[in-house]
């Protein structure tokens, strides 16, 4: 009953090849044969006429197949052959057998079909013996199944499925391997220059390849893989010379990717054939044979380079060396270079165009020097902009925002941005453009609201490429303080506008005293409104005249020479009445009048007509004196004004030498001396009815205002030092300088002198100390 047991359940194991029989019929044709036992010749001899005619009917040789009573009998015979006792047991000889079985096939079947086949032929008999091959050991695994569920796993042998393998790897595939990836290989240079092969014949051969290997894939690699990338090297290297040697840099890459992308379609594409595995070191293969050899070739290819791809415009052809670069390790490197190269040209180009169209007017160099950038040079901010936003463009568009273009990008600004122009240091360039835009008079009347915030936004992101944002925030605030001290602001939305994006972009306490100046300024059109309220309620103390007076604090606004002026009668008690007005306001402010920021509108009765001039008080003053006299001489108004010398020049040459002159002067010169007359030109008349005179500007407002940042540098670097040594405690120089560097380079780029002097200053002051035994090394002191 036990043996019926196990029958049976093979015999459910083996149904496959029962087709329309039922189990219980072949569970009777194995109890039938296990009556008697099978000798091992015998057996092998039902084994082998079996064999034979599977091979007949797989090779073709026979129509008629074999029928599942035969496929049964086979198994069955082998079967008992294993089951029997010793010394009937046979499982060794039949393993070996089947062996035998499999090397005879290939001999005498598979490897004469194969001789004298070549090229196409060859590769398409491997792949039907291939399949021949696999179909016959399909079938011995199922008529020696036995063997492999119980006896080889028992004795740690090779697997039925293996042994096939090895053998035809070993009398098969070993011989003809060479020829066979030699007729790929050839058949694949065809398809690249054009022809039509047959993919899935190449297909079916590396599937064999493929098959033969290990995990590893071993046969694959070594056997196709390296042939195939040795000769796509070698296919490309020919072609990229002959390339580059006709065609432009944009036909080139135009070919280079449609290659890449026909290799690829290889591995991926519809009619793929190539193993996954192969797609990187291919792609890689050909990028390197022909981008990465030819790239700095390519990329300065004359009329037709990267050059001048930007120059032009090119945004498509661009975008393809994006691509086709950004895919390769440190690929974009010589791209980014490229393109920084032609920035920074573009650039310079323009700063070396400015400075000579302004040596070139000397007028305007004279206007430079005098403090007030010309409207030439202003020319040159706008095409900064222009240059800014066409290739953040490409940046954004053609390089896909890649940070190494960002990189190149600012790296090419930093260095045309930094220059000075007509000794205009480009940071007065920028807050003078920006006053421009802002002010009454200016590009704010050409523009609209929206256009005037894109300006002002273009101009801060160019802010970020300059050094010295310390030096443009000095310059930004003593022309921000005119135009809300004269009134010149277009509009206040656009100015509290600009510092919420200089705040954003670079801190609030680099805009917390121009936003204390407008704050300022509200609260002195308070302050001027209670003023009157107070004159209304004391009617006594109404001069006549109408006072306007501008509350600041001291510590938002930029310093103002203040002299003892010697006031008109007239503003002296307007400045009286303001004092004992401020007085009731507050007594812990002390007021300090800046007479130099003042204006006055007073009335001038000429013969033809009254005209109302608008002049400062240094003017006004001035004028104020021919009241009761017709003619003083120039040292009489400096003694009656007690002004300086310089204020005075200033404002008698506005006076008498300028546009409108409303004294005349003896001698009749174009410049003030001390040997000077005047006397009010009554004659004097004008097509309008008021008329602003101005006052020429001090000439030595940009030295300064540069003496002023270099003064708040040292205070600046001794900050940074004292916070970087308080914080680390002991450091040697060298590390000190380069932290004291990168902490400061967001405001300015110091000097490295000037951090070495701070540093002895710091020693001097006992807020470090030299160590002992280190002399380059600094402790902190606290």
């Amino acid at each position: 009953m036990k043996r019926r047991q196990k029958i049976v359940k093979k015999s459910k194991e083996s149904k496959e090849f029962v087709k329309g029989e039922s189990i219980e019929k072949a569970t009777e044709n194995f109890e039938g044969m296990d009556r008697k036992p099978i000798k091992l010749e015998e057996g092998w001899k039902h084994v082998q006429e079996g064999i034979d005619q599977l091979k007949n009917v797989i090779e073709g040789l026979s129509e008629e197949p074999l029928s599942s009573e035969k496929h049964m009998l086979l198994y069955t015979t082998i079967y008992n052959m294993c089951i029997q006792k010793p010394p009937f047991e046979y499982t060794k000889q039949l393993y070996d057998r089947y062996i035998i079985t499999v090397e005879g096939y290939i001999k005498s079947t598979l490897l004469p079909s194969l001789r004298n086949k070549h090229q196409e032929f060859l590769l398409r008999e491997l792949v039907i013996r291939w399949e021949n091959h696999k179909k016959f050991i399909k079938y011995l695994l199922r008529y020696f199944h036995y063997l492999e569920r119980y006896f080889i796993a028992r004795h740690s042998l090779p697997l039925l499925y293996t042994v096939g393998l090895d053998r035809f790897r070993d009398l098969v595939f070993m011989k003809v391997k060479a020829q066979a990836t030699d007729a790929m290989i050839s058949l694949i240079d065809k398809e690249r220059e054009g022809e039509q092969i047959d993919g899935s014949l190449l297909r079916n051969v590396l599937d064999i390849y493929v098959a033969l290997g290990t995990d590893e894939l071993d046969c694959y690699k070594q056997d196709f893989e390296l042939r195939l990338l040795e000769d796509t090297s070698t296919y490309y290297r020919i072609k990229a010379a002959n390339w580059i040697a006709g065609d432009s840099c944009p036909e080139y890459m135009l070919k280079a990717e449609e290659s890449l992308k026909r290799e690829r379609d290889r591995v991926v594409g519809e009619a793929k054939y190539l193993h996954s595995i192969t797609e990187k070191k291919l792609v890689e293969t050909v990028q390197k044979e022909l981008l990465v050899t030819h790239a700095t070739q390519l990329l300065e290819k004359e009329n037709s380079g990267c050059h001048a791809l930007l120059k032009d415009d090119k945004v498509e052809d661009l975008s393809r060396i994006y691509r086709l670069y950004h895919e390769i390790t440190r690929g974009l490197e010589p791209v980014a270079c490229t393109f920084k190269q032609h920035v920074t040209h573009e650039g310079t180009t323009l700063v070396r165009q400015a400075e000579e169209e302004a040596s070139s007017r000397s007028q305007n160099i004279t206007a430079s020097n005098n403090g007030s950038s010309g409207a030439q040079e202003q020319v040159i901010v706008i095409k900064f902009i222009e240059l800014h936003e066409k290739y953040l463009s490409f940046v954004k568009g053609c390089f896909m925002n890649n940070t190494t273009f960002h990189k190149a990008m600012k790296e090419a600004f930093e260095v045309f941005c930094n220059k000075s122009v007509a000794g205009i240091p480009s940071a007065e360039l920028l807050a003078t453009f920006c006053d421009n835009v802002l002010k009454k008079g200016g590009e704010s009347e050409k523009l609209s609201d929206e256009e005037i915030e894109r300006t002002l936004e273009k101009v801060v992101k160019l802010l970020v490429y300059n050094t010295d944002k310390d030096l443009f925030a000095e310059f930004y605030r003593k022309k921000l303080a005119r135009r809300l001290l004269h009134d010149r602001s277009a509009n206040e939305d656009h100015e509290k506008n600009i510092l919420s994006k200089l705040k954003q972009q670079f801190g609030t306490q680099y805009t917390s005293k121009m936003e204390g100046m407008i704050t300022d300024l509200a609260i002195a059109k308070d302050n001027q409104t209670s003023y009157e309220e107070y004159l209304a309620e004391n009617p006594n103390m109404n001069t006549g005249i109408d006072l306007s007076v501008t509350v600041l604090t001291t510590g938002f606004w930029p310093s103002y020479k203040s002299f003892g002026l010697n006031l008109p009668s007239e503003m002296v008690k307007c400045v009286e009445v303001f004092k004992g007005f401020y007085e009731t306001k507050t007594k812990h402010r002390k007021l300090s009048w800046v007479f130099s920021m003042g204006t006055c509108n007073i009335n001038g009765k000429f013969q033809q007509k009254a005209i109302e001039l608008i002049v400062s008080t240094y003017q006004a003053a001035a004028l104020l004196l021919f009241n009761s006299t017709d003619r003083l001489s120039y040292s009489e108004i400096m003694t009656q004004l007690d002004l300086g010398h310089e204020d005075l020049v200033r404002a008698l040459h506005s006076l008498s030498c300028a546009k409108y002159k409303i004294l005349s002067k003896e001698p009749n010169t174009k410049t003030i001396s001390q040997n000077d007359s005047f006397e009010f030109n009554s004659r004097f008349t004008d097509r309008k009815r008021r008329i602003r005179i101005p006052i020429p500007p001090i000439i030595d407002e940009r030295k300064k205002v540069m003496e002023d940042v270099n003064k708040d540098r040292k205070y600046l670097i001794d900050a940074a030092i004292v916070r970087i040594m308080k914080s680390r405690k002991v450091l040697g120089h060298q590390q000190l300088v380069l932290e004291c560097v990168e902490f400061l380079s967001r405001m300015f780029k110091p000097d490295l002198k000037a951090i070495k002097k701070r540093i002895e200053d710091l020693i001097l002051r006992d807020y470090l100390e030299r160590d002992e035994d280190d002399s380059n090394t600094y402790k902190y002191l606290a």
